[in-house]
């Protein structure tokens, strides 16, 4: 044998033993542990078990209750509205001609059937003088002709066409009066006049608007309330209302609401009157409006938190003897804070208000 292959057979020998007592080492190290060699305590990462029957770590709930007794429940709405007039118009001549008189302040008050403009009247006066002069002399021959028919002197129809004659008159004067009347622009109401759109000597037209003229010693409250109120509101409701300026709260009551809900905004229109007696507010404000729609008294109520919905059930948990107990409930009205219980629950029983999302079946709770 030759001194290379000593020297192979050697190195491979060694490199065998070394080999073997690594795969030796690490048997012996890394062989899987006595169940008395795992350390006690939880695994490193692992997941907590679910919450048993008695609440997490066995400990009891603490939670907060209300015991059922009967109350008055409110269906009350807070929403925003507008001041309008009690009554507004525009006003304007019934005729056309240059204007010759102003007889009204911006901004001032007047009363109803007070004269606050006038249009050029000259014709229409010449002409009422004219008929009124041919008057006298059309009854005198109307007498006449009256006289005469009664005695046979003269015909039915002679009599008739004198008495068509006069009657034809009078109505010509009537109609002269009334197109006078017409000349003059009268206040419709009492009420406050604004700004003036016109000046003495302005030709004016049936379409010319000269001020505003608007009543503001009643004001009406306008504002929309969802449709699930149609038909609840009924006229004579009370509400109050607030203004930005103002600290007071101004009551008004519901006098009319519309006949049927707007398919636009699915809103309710309605209206309320305000005594305003004092001029204190003006219309156009924003306001505040808070409405009770309807009442209900002696009837079962929970707070809203201890209310649970489950696949189209609605629940509450009852405190019986140290535990939670589950009971199916129909509600009803439904208020910010508060839920009308139809059906389920007795006066007496305990609700509970608190960790509704904790509790179990027959979980251990302690009352706050």
């Amino acid at each position: 044998m030759s001194k290379t292959t000593k020297r192979v057979l050697i190195a491979l020998i060694v490199t065998g033993l070394a080999v073997w007592g690594l795969i030796s080492w690490g048997i012996i190290s890394f062989r899987p542990k006595k169940n008395s060699e795992i350390p006690a305590g939880p695994v490193p990462g692992a997941m907590p078990g679910p919450v048993g029957a008695l609440g997490r770590g066995g400990q009891t709930l603490l939670v907060r209750h209300v015991i059922m007794q009967p109350t008055e429940l409110v269906d009350g709405i807070n929403i925003s509205g507008s001041l309008i007039p009690n009554e507004e118009v525009n006003l304007s001549f019934e005729t056309s001609g240059k204007i010759t008189g102003i007889y009204f302040e911006e901004g001032s008050r007047v009363r109803k059937g007070q004269v606050l403009a006038k249009i050029n009247d000259a014709p229409l006066q010449a002409q009422l003088k004219k008929l009124e002069a041919q008057y006298q002399s059309t009854e005198d021959r109307l007498a006449r002709q009256k006289a005469l028919y009664e005695k046979e002197a003269v015909s039915k129809e002679a009599y008739q066409d004198a008495e068509a004659n006069f009657n034809k008159l009078q109505a010509d004067i009537e109609e002269c009066k009334a197109k006078l009347d017409q000349t003059e622009l009268k206040a419709p109401f009492d009420g406050i006049i604004g700004l003036r759109q016109v000046s003495v000597g302005a030709y004016a037209s049936p379409n010319t608007n000269v001020a505003t003229l608007t009543n503001t010693e009643k004001l009406k409250v306008e504002f929309a309330v969802p449709e699930r109120y149609a038909g609840v509101l009924q006229n004579g409701a009370r509400l109050t209302f607030t203004v930005e300026g103002f600290d007071e709260v101004f009551p008004a009551q519901v006098y009319a609401t519309n006949s049927k809900v707007d398919q636009g905004t699915r809103t309710y229109l309605v209206r309320a009157i305000y005594n305003n007696a004092g001029g204190k507010l003006v219309p156009g404000r924003y306001v505040s409006v808070s409405l009770n729609t309807r009442t209900f008294e002696n009837t079962l109520a929970v707070p809203s938190e201890a209310v649970i919905s489950e696949m189209g059930i609605d629940k509450v948990f009852l405190y019986k003897g140290g535990k939670a107990i589950p009971q199916e409930i129909t509600k009803g009205l439904r208020t910010d804070a508060m839920v009308q219980v139809l059906s389920g629950l007795n006066v007496g029983d305990t609700v509970i208000t608190s960790g509704t999302m904790q509790l179990r079946t027959g979980m251990r709770v302690e009352l706050k």
